[in-house]
């Protein structure tokens, strides 16, 4: 997938394509719809399949002090649209010059000279431009083809939304999550050192920030975590959250490896959480606490079948 991230750097050899925009957090069931349709229109006209997002989240510019809400950072996020097919991503810089132009310069200046739009396809509710002004019936008027479908929903009528995702994975549930995805969610980010007091106390752990990612329910989960430049998949117990005996001042994700000791640092580490063992606890004594952390262990190795 090729990857554009400024207006100015696209070349005219990407231009032309079937457009799919959107801010795609989870690339969901709901954006894989949208998706779809996009690759059809594409094959139906033999041009290629692109996407138009915009990094950051627009509601890190617009809400600044609200907490970490991402479902996929921009890396997960450029994987799961690249396995989806898209060969094209135009990535633009999404700040107060950007959000404030008009509906009608974002159609001329971003998706006519821009990213050369030859269709463009949207859900119904697409608004863009400043104070949200324009609409899908905009583009079409303004000479591109476009389509617009509506949002579709699950079995129980529960629309596929990036809200109702972050919901379920804020109360830990991570099956209700998935089901929306299509997919297993999953943390990603670079292996740093703690204050190896997982190590002093016999349960040594990869540490990973969340950084913008939304924060799960805090508490310990089993897991399955991949190792930079690895296949295998290796089980884990994994704490998520701020470990309330020693206070860590921001929530990171803390995976016990089993049967595993070498040296990662600086790797990408990948963690699916399979399913939550317990909430965080704050115990009587570090005694107490390794009694707790080995039958979370056990735990976790049942469920996983290792």
């Amino acid at each position: 997938m090729n990857i554009h991230e400024s207006l100015q750097s696209i070349p005219e050899t990407a231009k032309n394509g079937v457009v799919a925009i959107g801010n795609f957090d989870g690339v969901h069931r709901g954006h894989q719809a949208l998706l779809s349709k996009a690759r059809d229109v594409a094959a139906e006209k033999n041009l290629p399949l692109a996407v138009l997002t915009f990094e950051p989240h627009p509601r890190r510019l617009f809400r600044p002090d609200d907490p970490p809400n991402r479902i996929t950072p921009p890396s997960v996020k450029h994987w799961r649209l690249e396995k989806f097919g898209v060969e094209t991503l135009f990535s633009l810089p999404f700040d107060w010059d950007f959000a404030s132009q008009s509906a009608d310069d974002f159609i001329a200046n971003v998706l006519k000279e821009g990213v050369g739009a030859a269709h463009v396809v949207v859900g119904t509710d697409f608004c863009f431009g400043q104070l949200r002004k324009g609409a899908p019936s905009d583009i079409e008027k303004a000479g591109i083809a476009t389509t617009a479908i509506e949002k579709i929903s699950g079995t129980d009528t529960q629309i596929f939304s990036s809200s109702n995702i972050r919901q379920a994975l804020r109360a830990g549930d991570l099956e209700a999550a998935n089901e929306i995805l299509g997919w297993n969610w999953e943390m990603r980010g670079e292996i740093v050192k703690g204050d190896q007091r997982g190590r002093e106390l016999g349960y040594p752990t990869a540490n990973v920030k969340l950084g913008e990612t939304v924060h799960p329910a805090y508490g310990i989960y089993a897991s399955l975590v991949q190792i930079e430049g690895e296949d295998e998949w290796r089980p884990a117990a994994t704490n998520i959250g701020i470990r309330p005996m020693f206070e860590v001042p921001i929530a990171q994700v803390e995976s016990f490896i089993f049967d595993f000791d070498r040296d990662i640092y600086g790797k990408i580490l990948r963690t699916k959480s399979v399913q939550r063992l317990r909430g965080e606890a704050k115990f009587n004594s570090l005694d107490d606490l390794i009694a707790q952390i080995e039958k979370d262990c056990i735990q976790a190795r049942e469920i996983l079948g290792c």
